[in-house]
């Protein structure tokens, strides 16, 4: 009741920092799609390159946050960006890039072959066997990708408050400092819970992205036909 009590007490102040929370994960994980799927799909005709770009996005995300956020503090400090919102959307970019691209890669590898041969026999170009056959049915695993990044950035942006980004992080740290289990616990749960939410909403673009002529489990040339026409 304590912590009910203190959200509705502050609730400008936790709108404030929920506000900023999102934005640095919605500008991290927009600037990852954007790279990430690109790559994914260069390197699922790429074998060998595909093993070492997924070895680096994988050592990337073995470095504790902590410990990167440090390391951004010096190398941004260059240009005038060591801390705050910089470093921490750079860092939570880095961190979404092994799971987009790791799905959108197994996503074009796994197609079965049959899906492009007809793609190819309906006379699409490369670009359009790519948009209108491979990305459609890929967008389930792709989605995934996406959704695992968010909700992993939803959390880690918690640690960005320790470089000034703001956030709902901050409450979690004065809440420590002060040995207030109030804004301690206000923190957590507010993370938590829109962790929990942006999941169920990237799952409902999800649905809506996937074309209905296509199942989730198997698609047959015939369906492949009817989505595309």
């Amino acid at each position: 009741m304590e912590t009910l009590s203190f959200i509705l007490e502050n609730g400008k102040l936790i709108g404030l920092l929920l506000g900023q929370h999102l934005l640095i994960v919605a500008i991290a994980v927009g600037l990852a799609i954007l790279t990430g799927v690109p790559i994914g799909i260069v390197i699922s005709q790429r074998p060998k390159l595909g093993r070492w770009v997924l070895a680096f996005a994988a050592v990337l995300m073995t470095i504790p946050s902590t410990a990167l956020f440090g390391l951004m503090i010096p190398a941004l400090s260059v240009i005038g960006y060591g801390i705050g919102v910089v470093p921490a959307v750079i860092a939570l970019f880095l961190y979404s890039q092994l799971p987009i691209i790791r799905n959108t890669t197994t996503a074009i590898s796994n197609l079965d072959p049959a899906l492009r041969e007809a793609a190819v026999g309906m006379g699409m170009s490369t670009w359009q066997r790519l948009c209108k056959v491979e990305l459609p049915i890929a967008v389930p695993l792709i989605m995934a990708g996406i959704r695992m990044a968010t909700v992993i950035n939803i959390g880690i942006a918690a640690i960005a408050a320790y470089i000034g980004a703001g956030g709902l992080g901050s409450l979690i740290i004065r809440g420590i400092a002060q040995s207030d289990n109030r804004q301690l616990l206000a923190g957590a749960i507010i993370i938590s819970i829109i962790a929990i939410l942006a999941d169920y909403a990237l799952y409902a673009l999800q649905r809506l992205l996937t074309p209905t002529g296509l199942n989730k489990n198997k698609v047959t040339s015939g369906q492949l036909k009817e989505a595309t026409t």
